[in-house]
C-alpha cells in the first residue's frame, strides 16, 4: 500500500493518496489497515507515517472535516477516518503528542457532528449520504452513511460504556430496518432518495462493504449485551 503513498515526501500533503484515482476516504481506510498491520505484526515501520497523516487530516474543527475536502465530504468518508482513529484507540496505537487531539476525542467529535446531522425532515430520520448540501448525493440516505455511524456508536459504547452510544447504534439499526435498507433476511441494500420519495423506494443494490459494516455493528452490540437483547443481536450476526 505504501508504494502508492507520497504524502510523507517533501512538498506533498500528508494523508492524501494521488487523485485520481484515489479518494480521501480510501486514504483513511488505508491508515486503518496500517494500524491493524502494526497491531498484528509488531512492525513499527509505518507508525510515524500513520501518526502524521491521521493528525494532518483532522481539519479545522478537529473532527475530520477539513475544508479542503468539502467536495468529497460524505458522512461515509468522514467515518472511515473516524473508524481508523477508533482502531487506534482500541488497539492502543501510540498516542499523539499531548498538544495534539487524541484518538478517542477525534472519534467522539465525529460522532457528535454526525448525530447533529440526524435528519428527521425526511424518511423519519437517518443521515444523508453527503454532509454538505451542495454536494451531489445530498438527497440520498444510504447504508454507507448510516451503517458506519451505527458502528462508531457501538464501538464508542464498548470503549466508554456510555449507554447513549449504544442507544444510537440501536436507533440507527432500527431506522434502517424500518425504511427497508435491511430486510428480514438481513440483506443490506444501498439507499433511498429522501427529498422527493421520502425513502419510499429502496435501491436494492447490494455491496459487500454495506453488509460488512452492519455485521461489525451487530457483532459489537452482541458482545456488549446479555439475555434477550444479546440473542437479538446474535441473530443479526448469524
Amino acid at each position: 500500500m505504501m508504494s502508492y503513498y507520497s504524502g510523507n515526501e517533501t512538498g506533498q500533503v500528508p494523508g492524501l493518496l494521488p487523485k485520481p484515482p484515489y479518494y480521501w476516504w480510501e486514504a483513511g481506510a488505508m491508515f486503518g489497515s496500517l494500524i491493524d498491520y502494526w497491531y498484528y505484526t509488531g512492525d513499527t515501520t509505518y507508525n510515524d507515517n500513520v501518526m502524521q497523516a491521521m493528525l494532518f487530516q483532522v481539519g479545522e474543527g478537529v473532527d475530520y472535516e477539513p475544508r479542503n475536502q468539502t467536495s468529497n465530504l460524505g458522512n461515509d468518508d468522514q467515518s472511515f477516518w473516524a473508524m481508523s482513529a477508533m482502531s487506534a484507540a482500541e488497539l492502543k496505537f501510540p498516542n499523539p503528542p499531548p498538544n495534539e487531539p487524541q484518538w478517542l476525542a477525534l472519534v467522539q467529535a465525529v460522532f457528535n457532528r454526525q448525530a447533529s446531522r440526524w435528519d428527521t425532515s425526511t424518511c423519519g430520520g437517518g443521515l444523508r449520504w453527503q454532509a454538505v448540501s451542495i454536494n451531489a448525493g445530498y438527497n440520498y440516505k444510504n447504508t454507507i452513511a448510516n451503517g458506519p455511524f451505527a458502528a462508531i456508536a457501538a464501538r464508542l459504547g464498548a470503549y466508554t460504556q456510555n449507554q447513549t452510544y449504544f442507544e444510537w447504534a440501536e436507533k440507527s439499526w432500527d431506522w434502517m430496518s424500518r425504511i427497508g435498507l435491511i430486510n428480514e433476511a438481513y440483506q443490506v441494500f444501498d439507499g433511498s432518495e429522501a427529498d422527493k420519495l421520502n425513502c419510499s423506494q429502496v435501491d436494492q443494490t447490494q455491496w459487500t462493504y454495506n453488509a460488512g459494516i452492519m455485521l461489525l455493528t451487530a457483532a459489537t452490540m452482541w458482545n456488549q449485551t446479555t439475555g434477550d437483547v444479546q440473542a437479538k443481536w446474535g441473530s443479526r450476526v448469524s
